[in-house]
């Protein structure tokens, strides 16, 4: 078996699959959150992608993943997530920042602070590697990315907010023999009662007054807790969205489902239980 990773090394990404890897499990790594969605649907490998920082927000090349991809959630996972302020030289003299655009965001108070031009990269280790081989650069990355590239880390938690946290989730290949999720039944045809939480995007196809109204009014009356909503756009012109919804699981989830194609289409996502690492 083998899980796919955005990488390098020194990733979040690739340490959150070291944490979870089996015996026997190797892990492939690829430049693009994209290209882990492709490897997945390819394949019999399992994915493991960030889709939520607390101070970020929603990943977009995960959720556009999740949306384009015949891949399903089986699981979450929760990382704290630290950043550093890497370079060969002291601070005074450093000329460029390179930084993940997620690491910018999460950064962005400290980054300000500097009034030097950042420079955005693919993933945290290319930070690294990139601000190793110019004159005056920098990176904000991980403590293992810095070790890789042999750049002292000149500061320590530069991020926004102490609790700084990512939530991963981990994606397979949809089935082929996938069953009709209904009353009781996951997307995944696991039982709803052995899962903690549903994820799925609602496509209104449409956009009138009282739209998110309605949406939201089913899940309120079969009491079903929402953890998350997101809007994105659908891609089909200015003004015209999709909605990215998690909510707990319960019995009336096959209701919910039922009354909400009745309005919009629905991608089901998967359901799943919160992992610990």
């Amino acid at each position: 078996m083998v899980i796919a990773a955005l990488g390098p090394e020194g990733t979040f990404s690739y340490e959150m699959a070291e944490k979870i890897r089996k015996r026997g499990e190797d892990i492939l790594l690829f430049p693009t959150i994209s290209s882990v969605f492709a490897a997945v649907e390819k394949s019999d490998a399992r994915g493991i992608v960030p889709v939520e920082n607390s101070e970020a927000g929603g990943v977009g090349e995960t959720m556009d993943g999740l949306l384009l991809s015949e891949c399903l959630i089986v699981a979450e996972y929760l990382m704290p997530v630290r950043h550093h302020l890497a370079s060969m030289h002291r601070a005074e003299k450093i000329t460029v920042i390179y930084a993940h655009p997620q690491s910018h965001a999460q950064c962005s108070r400290y980054i300000e602070s500097l009034g030097v031009p950042v420079i955005h990269t693919s993933s945290n280790s290319k930070s690294a590697k990139e601000a190793a081989a110019v004159v005056g650069g920098a990176a904000i990355t991980t403590e293992s990315a810095a070790k890789i590239y042999s750049l002292p880390v000149l500061i320590r938690n530069i991020q926004n907010s102490p609790d700084n946290t990512t939530r991963f989730v981990e994606i397979i290949k949809k089935p082929d023999s996938q069953k009709t999720a209904g009353e009781g039944v996951s997307v995944t045809g696991r039982l709803i009662r052995r899962s903690e939480k549903c994820s799925l995007i609602v496509d209104p196809m449409e956009n009138r007054p009282g739209l998110l109204y309605d949406i939201l009014g089913i899940f309120a009356k079969y009491k079903l807790n929402l953890t998350k909503i997101e809007s994105r756009p659908s891609k089909r012109g200015i003004g015209n969205y999709i909605f990215f919804i998690d909510c707990e699981t319960d019995a009336g989830y096959g209701e919910v489902l039922s009354e909400l194609k009745d309005i919009s289409l629905i991608k089901e996502l998967g359901c799943y239980q919160k992992a610990e690492v």
